[in-house]
């Protein structure tokens, strides 16, 4: 093996995780896209992932770039996109998906899309005509 062959393994090995903790972490996102409208904590998906909550943090954010939480709201924005294209009220996409509030869906909803639920339904059924 050349020199520069085992610089790269030397620094894979310090950067990343090992196999087994990146089939730990799929797990966990597993569990998360299984429990999209259930309220689970950290704790809980780091229970599934069999990991310490702290470890399971960091592993999760090295893997995907995000951490559990911001992977989570990403695909419950994604689900929602599908639902509103559906037809749904906002309020029916709101609580079908489980959040807090109807305000807090639509704050959040636009921080994401730089659209309100109602106005991506406009958009999506001009697109479609």
């Amino acid at each position: 093996m050349t020199y520069y062959a085992t610089q790269v393994l030397a620094i894979r090995d310090e950067h990343f995780p090992a196999d087994y903790q990146v089939r730990q972490i799929v797990r966990a996102r597993q569990f998360i896209d299984s429990h999209l409208t259930d309220p689970i904590s950290l704790e809980t998906i780091a229970q599934a992932a069999a990991l310490s909550k702290f470890h399971f943090l960091r592993l999760f954010k090295r893997c995907y770039g995000r951490t559990p939480h911001q992977y989570r709201t990403e695909q419950r924005l994604i689900r929602a996109k599908q639902l509103l294209q559906t037809g749904l009220s906002t309020s029916e996409v709101c609580y079908a998906l489980n959040f807090d509030s109807t305000t807090s869906f639509i704050g959040l909803f636009k921080k994401y899309t730089d659209y309100t639920p109602s106005a991506y339904q406009r958009k999506k059924q001009f697109s479609r005509a």
